[in-house]
């Protein structure tokens, strides 16, 4: 039921995203048509194209593709001034000025400003006016097309957004729990399902579920000119760090033939740890506890036959793997900035 409700969520989101997009762009290619026809410009209808091209899914991208679009503008305006008038057919004059910006888009990784620049070239040839009017009535379609772009984009959901990811994390934090109570419910004897089958697939899902939070971290990073909003992007490279931790774990679970008695005691301490799986835990304490578990280990007497040996050996393996499990979330909180720990932590 509970993965059904994520699902239905995540449709919602989508639409929402494709929604605020199709009618961002809708609205600002006509404005910019409109803008342009009341300006007395030629070529109007260039500019709801420009603005068409320039309205991306985040502030951040609209600006770098603005400002790329205005410096790749002057690049192409020059070539055409320099070529077109002066070769004999405008038709391979064109095709050398799109030979070279394409070369030069490629180079600078620019391609999204190519578009836009072929257009300003048919512009160029067909009218075959390279006067300082002619320029600047080509300049302001793409001025125009960038500035509506760029205030559309100042529009978006991020309430919203950040009410989505902070669910997120609260999804994430759980399953991570509640696969370590499976993996020590397994270590006890109390599993049903075989592990390497259920938690292997719980794991696999987690992990897309988590590089899918990631992305929605990054897009509301990106939306937002505060440059510390790259917390939420952090925090699920972490938990994905850890699921990926888990996974090893399991592996190392599942080549277990013979459960040594410190199994118990192990499962104890996972129980223990997946009530700790939250946003704001500090994992000093746990680490400590963790610790004191392997020391008592090395106290132990010596196992007496082969599977003892071996299974003891898994064991020791399986702790290293949840230390390091804590040490994402240690590292985590090591780089948290000044500011995140006052915002998030406090």
């Amino acid at each position: 039921m509970r993965g059904e409700q994520v699902m239905t969520k995540e449709m919602k989101r989508k639409w929402e995203k494709m929604l605020l997009l199709a009618i961002k762009i809708a609205v600002g290619s006509a404005a910019a048509i409109y803008m342009a026809e009341a300006m007395h410009l030629e070529y109007a209808v260039s500019a709801g194209t420009v603005t068409l091209l320039s309205v991306l899914g985040t502030k951040w991208e609209t600006v770098k593709a603005s400002a790329i679009r205005i410096v790749t503008f002057f690049i192409t305006s020059l070539l055409a001034v320099l070529l077109i008038p002066w070769m004999h057919s405008e038709w391979v004059a064109f095709g050398i000025v799109i030979f070279i910006m394409t070369l030069l888009s490629e180079i600078m990784g620019w391609k999204a400003s190519l578009s836009v620049n072929g257009v300003i070239a048919a512009h160029y040839m067909m009218k075959m006016d390279f006067s300082i009017e002619f320029i600047y009535n080509e300049f302001m379609l793409v001025l125009i097309g960038v500035i509506i772009a760029f205030v559309l984009n100042l529009f978006h959901l991020n309430k919203s957004r950040k009410k989505d990811i902070i669910r997120d994390m609260r999804y994430a934090e759980s399953k991570l729990a509640e696969i370590l109570r499976e993996m020590a419910a397994y270590l006890q004897g109390e599993q049903l399902k075989p592990l390497h089958i259920s938690v292997w697939e719980e794991i696999c899902a987690l992990e897309e579920k988590l590089r899918e939070f990631m992305e929605e971290g990054r897009e509301y990073q990106d939306n937002t000119f505060e440059f510390h909003h790259d917390y939420y992007l952090d925090y699920f490279g972490m938990r994905l760090d850890q699921c990926r931790m888990l996974d090893s774990l399991h592996y190392e679970m599942k080549n277990i033939r013979t459960v040594p008695k410190q199994a118990e005691v192990v499962a104890d301490y996972m129980n223990y740890l997946a009530g700790y799986v939250t946003e704001k835990n500090d994992p000093g304490v746990q680490m400590e506890r963790l610790q004191e578990l392997f020391a008592d280990m090395k106290k132990e007497e010596l196992p007496k036959s082969q599977d003892e040996f071996e299974g003891r050996a898994l064991l020791y393996h399986i702790l290293m793997d949840i230390e390091e499990f804590l040490k994402y979330k240690i590292a985590f909180i090591e780089n948290l900035s000044e500011k995140q720990r006052k915002e998030y932590w406090d």
